[in-house]
């Protein structure tokens, strides 16, 4: 009897449970797929109003979102890679698509709990900014420069 193979056919499940271990900080930032994501979140994020702006639970399901949405596009990529996506001998589909779309079901149900609309920053006026920045400096209710 041969020994049982110690890896999978697509690669991805080492990097798939550090991701859901460890969080983001284990993606390997060179790569493509990871800079896409992280700028996924990026944006996410500011639709939502800032990093200041979310509570707990929005950023839970940010995560969350940004999750389904790489593994949405690591299964698309691998799909789009197969020869068919019928099974000849059943006359089926392959059952990697019906998990396929049950992903993209549970990413449209993140982002909707998240919200449609952007969310603008709250951006102080130019006045109180200075002030906050520098404050009240000496001779700053001098008249200006001739």
């Amino acid at each position: 009897m041969t020994a049982r193979r110690g890896y999978t056919r697509h690669g991805l499940t080492a990097p798939m449970v550090r991701v859901k271990l460890a969080g983001f900080g284990t993606i390997d930032r060179r790569t493509a797929a990871a800079r896409e994501t992280l700028a996924f979140r990026r944006e996410l994020i500011a639709a939502q109003g800032g990093d200041a702006a979310l509570s707990p639970q929005r950023r839970r399901l940010t995560d969350m979102a940004v999750r389904a949405a790489l593994l949405l596009d690591h299964v698309d990529a691998w799909l789009f890679q197969q020869r068919s996506l019928v099974n000849a001998r059943a006359k089926t589909l392959l059952p990697v698509l019906v998990q396929r779309q049950a992903l993209a079901d549970h990413l449209t149900r993140l982002l909707d709990k998240l919200g449609l609309d952007r969310v603008p920053q709250k951006v102080t006026d130019l006045a109180s900014y200075v002030e906050q920045r520098y404050g009240n400096t000496p001779g700053s209710e001098t008249t200006p420069r001739q």
